[in-house]
């Protein structure tokens, strides 16, 4: 069984090699209450780990809370004994995000303080405060014994006032581990490159970006990549300029609301040449190459797997390639080193095919390797593998207050739809397994996914008793170019029905109650859930959806309107995925439920930020005034100055109750 609660595992993984699956997994006892909802509110405990350039030590990030205040501190320990720690580093009530090591002998640790309305200092807050209404964040070096600690950019007042957020390393010096290179807005409020000594503290300016720049990519010492933002962050054009040259030119324009088809992987030991995932045009996936910048020509991919996004790359501490991990149903991995195959497998054995491991990264010898392991009955571990002992220890939980036997179990099914075609879906199972209600949740983008893995909110619904599907829809990113054009233009149909298709092929297979189903969406979910009650009342009882569409002419009209791309590719994308206005304006009203509000029977609860710039809330308040003048039963709940489903933990939580109660009350019978 996977152990929990300060267990290390430090045997061989011999038997592992040789038996391959281990023993299945004991299905809850009855008697098991779920985990109840503040439960999965927890701040983490375990929340980082980072492995030594010589992989001698690891850094991990710890943090608990007594009456509502969080002591935070670093554990250094020892790799070949992971149980002993070797120093102890106190950080009081700072909120720890991420762990690095700059060189053998020094820690670099991103750290977040968090204020009140009046700028007085919240002591032990965390992100999910209520009280919080700002937050600063900074990078603390520290040395490994715990002396000498700085805070970046200390003694320069002038970028410490202008940086709320002052955390973004944008790369590591090989030959000089005495310094990083960091992003920061200078005194003309623009994004430019600086050299900072980790142990003064103190940093120079050595590259200015323009106007639009929001963040830089470095190797070998050099910013190397700059990313210029368009349409409010949505949209981004990548520019690159080989070492030595003073010209950046665009190689890539990049989305950042869908799964990415361009991303760093790392660099390589050439100057000038760096490693990238791509999709090149005319290919179905996106694989990790060579970019040459002084060409701007990309090499041949180092893996391709059919039907399958590589969705990142695997590189030791200089950075150099190691590997590319896609999701199947659980992660996979296509390694550059073919010998390190089986001991990836012995890792899955010993998690019983139940979790996620994905690879965070190896030491300069490519020896021992951290991984971060997760699944449906995993909120998340991290652990360290010693490649030559082939042995595993386990250094800490996310939150052990969520014990395995008190999360529901998921399985994946094979759906067929209606034209012959098949769907992969996730179905998590309540404790017990007893029939009962289904909750449908399709999920936003559409061009991301869904995977076997943890996830709160559908542990949460779970727990009520209910079962949860997570349907992979044509037109979901992840799969390939193919499978998601599948979905272009077929909002309101092909999409919707491969969901429609999912749910009843689960409530048939496992002799749900086809009476009590209910819908559940954020984004082009919340899209989803709205598009499912006016196509099928008969099949949803509820519905809720957040931030969702509800007019895609009128969505159509403020895409044009707000883009500030050129050549309009941000709404030549949309146009190209959902439909053209002028050429298919029966399609689109058609496929609009604020214009079908009418045909909806379910109560419909409305959730959104009123500050969303990616979905306006006038999206939700037009469904609103639809099913008022339809005489609808439903809801608008405004979150104020709120963005695009980005609220606090808190306010989630909070939501989180109030979408039980409504789901609770719709389903009754």
């Amino acid at each position: 069984m996977i152990t929990r609660r300060n267990l290390v595992w430090g045997g061989s993984l011999a038997a592992a090699f040789a038996a391959g699956l281990g023993a299945r997994p004991a299905l809850a006892s009855p008697s098991v209450l779920p985990a109840a909802l503040a439960d999965f509110f927890a701040p983490a405990e375990t929340r980082g780990a980072a492995l030594s350039p010589a992989g001698a030590r690891i850094a991990l990030l710890k943090q608990s809370l007594s009456r509502g205040r969080i002591a935070s501190r670093i554990d250094v320990i020892d790799a070949s004994q992971p149980q002993q720690v070797l120093t102890r580093i106190g950080l009081g009530g700072l909120e720890l995000e991420s762990v690095a090591w700059a060189g053998e002998g020094r820690l670099l640790v991103r750290a977040a303080a968090h204020f009140d309305a009046h700028g007085q200092v919240l002591p032990g807050a965390t992100t999910r405060d209520k009280a919080a209404a700002m937050s600063v964040r900074r990078i603390i070096s520290v040395a490994a014994d715990g002396s000498g600690s700085k805070v970046l950019f200390e003694g320069d007042q002038g970028v410490l006032r202008r940086n709320s957020d002052l955390s973004a390393v944008i790369g590591f010096l090989r030959d000089d581990p005495g310094h990083v290179l960091m992003s920061a807005w200078d005194s003309g409020q623009v994004l430019s490159a600086y050299k900072v000594d980790v142990v003064t503290g103190q940093a120079e300016l050595i590259e200015k970006g323009g106007w639009r720049t929001t963040a830089f990519w470095a190797d070998h010492g050099t910013p190397v990549l700059r990313w210029d933002s368009m349409r409010g962050g949505v949209i981004s054009t990548i520019f690159a300029r080989p070492p030595g040259e003073a010209e950046w030119k665009p190689v890539w324009t990049a989305r950042n609301d869908q799964a990415p088809d361009f991303y760093i992987v790392g660099g390589t030991d050439r100057p000038g040449v760096i490693t990238v995932a791509a999709r090149l045009p005319g290919e179905d996936t996106v694989s990790v190459r060579e970019l040459d910048l002084h060409s701007m020509a990309f090499g041949k991919p180092f893996a391709v797997r059919a039907g399958r996004d590589a969705v990142e790359g695997l590189v030791d501490d200089q950075g150099l390639y190691l590997g590319s991990r896609y999701i199947e149903d659980r992660s996979d991995y296509d390694f550059a080193d073919k010998s390190f195959e089986p001991h990836f497998r012995a890792l899955e054995s010993f998690f019983q095919g139940e979790c996620n491991v994905r690879l965070l990264g190896a030491d300069r010898t490519r020896n021992r390797y951290l991984a971060f392991v997760r699944g449906p009955r995993e909120p998340g571990a991290f652990y360290a593998y010693d490649r030559a002992a082939r042995r595993a220890d386990n250094l800490g939980q996310a939150n052990p207050a969520l014990s395995r036997d008190r999360l529901a179990a998921m399985r994946a099914l094979k759906a067929p739809t209606r034209d012959g075609s098949e769907i992969t879906a996730y179905l998590t199972v309540p404790l017990g397994e007893k029939p009962g209600p289904l909750i449908v949740l399709p999920h936003g983008g559409p061009e991301t996914r869904d995977s076997w893995d943890f996830d709160r909110r559908v542990q949460i619904l779970a727990a009520q008793g209910w079962w949860v599907l997570q349907p992979n829809f044509r037109g979901s990113g992840g799969c390939g170019l193919a499978f998601a054009r599948a979905g272009w233009r077929s909002w309101g149909e092909r999409m919707q029905a491969d969901v429609e298709d999912a749910a009843e092929f689960a409530i048939k297979a496992h002799r749900l109650d086809a009476k009590r189903v209910a819908i559940v969406g954020a984004s082009y979910g919340g899209y989803a859930t709205l598009m499912g009650a006016v196509r099928r009342p008969d099949l949803y009882k509820a519905g809720i959806a957040i931030c969702g569409l509800s007019d895609l002419i009128e969505m159509l009209d403020y895409e044009r309107a707000n883009d500030d791309t050129p050549d309009r590719e941000d709404y030549r994308f949309w146009v190209q995925r959902i439909g053209d206005p002028a050429a298919d304006k029966a399609l689109l009203e058609k496929a609009s439920p604020r214009l079908r509000a009418h045909e909806i029977e379910a109560p419909v609860l409305l959730v959104h930020g009123s500050a969303d710039p990616i979905v306006p809330v006038q999206q939700s308040r037009g469904m609103a005034q639809a099913l008022k003048a339809a005489g609808k039963k439903h809801e608008l709940l405004e979150i104020a100055q709120a963005g695009h489903v980005d609220w606090s933990a808190a306010k989630e939580e909070e939501l989180m109750a109030r979408y039980v109660a409504f789901l609770s009350e719709s389903l009754s019978v």
